[in-house]
């Protein structure tokens, strides 16, 4: 069940918010079997009296039906949870698929890559989140730049030095599993229920990295420093 607009005060517990939306829905606390956030939003338009608006999902042994009889649909309603099936592999090429730039698309893709057995071969123009780290800290300092590793090229692409804002026009359901596998490999875990999620440059850091070392123990190579010059093609196909 997703019930929405559960208005509490500065402070709460999720646990407390747990109890509001039992209270909420006329059931029993040990009726919920399973409870999260599924958002979390700020309402300061009183500025003597700012709260959170929570929008919660929870599984009940009992009948939903009963539960949600008298609720308006927008406030509570069945809802199923989104969960990321990975397309079958058809893939028989004996070659190993080739990802270049291990940024946002690119690690996602040799993440997918690597869950599904084909061992992805990863090129970076750039170098590891850390060297690059230095790179950048060079150019800032010192003025030099490293052409193929800073602010804009290596691991984890342009985001890497932002403060990592989690935004996006698009509606598409998969969002949710980026942000699933986000905190996964280190992003704070309220990033799957706020309202303005972000991540933080220095955590961003250590999330790239962990999720390089899963696909890499996923049988995937990373090569740092590698620049892709040219794609050879012929009859409409790419040959190497």
């Amino acid at each position: 069940i997703r019930l929405n607009e559960l208005k509490m005060p500065l402070g709460t517990t999720e646990q407390e918010v747990k109890s509001a939306a039992a209270k909420a829905l006329k059931i029993k606390e040990e009726n919920i079997k399973d409870f999260s956030l599924a958002r979390r939003s700020i309402d300061s338009r009183k500025k003597d009296n700012i709260i959170l608006v929570y929008s919660v999902e929870i599984e009940t042994d009992l009948d939903e039906e009963k539960v949600l009889a008298g609720f308006l649909p927008n406030k509570a309603f069945k809802t199923e949870r989104y969960a990321y099936e990975m397309p079958e592999v058809k893939r028989d090429f004996k070659l190993r698929p080739v990802v270049v730039g291990f940024g946002p698309a690119g690690m996602f893709a040799a993440l997918t890559l690597a869950k599904a057995g084909l061992c992805p071969i990863v090129l970076e123009r750039g170098g590891a989140v850390d060297e690059r780290t230095r790179d950048v800290e060079t150019f800032w300092t010192q003025r030099k730049l490293n052409t193929n590793s800073n602010v804009q090229f290596g691991e984890g692409g342009a985001g890497t030095f932002s403060d990592g804002k989690l935004t996006t026009g698009i509606k598409d359901p998969r969002c949710r599993e980026v942000f699933l596998r986000f905190a996964e490999f280190g992003a704070p875990a309220e990033i799957l229920y706020s309202a303005t999620p972000h991540i933080g440059t220095d955590k961003l850091k250590t999330v790239v990295k962990n999720l390089r070392e899963k696909v890499i123990e996923l049988g995937g190579e990373v090569k740092f420093n590698t620049k892709l010059t040219d794609i050879i093609t012929a009859n409409g196909f790419v040959q190497g």
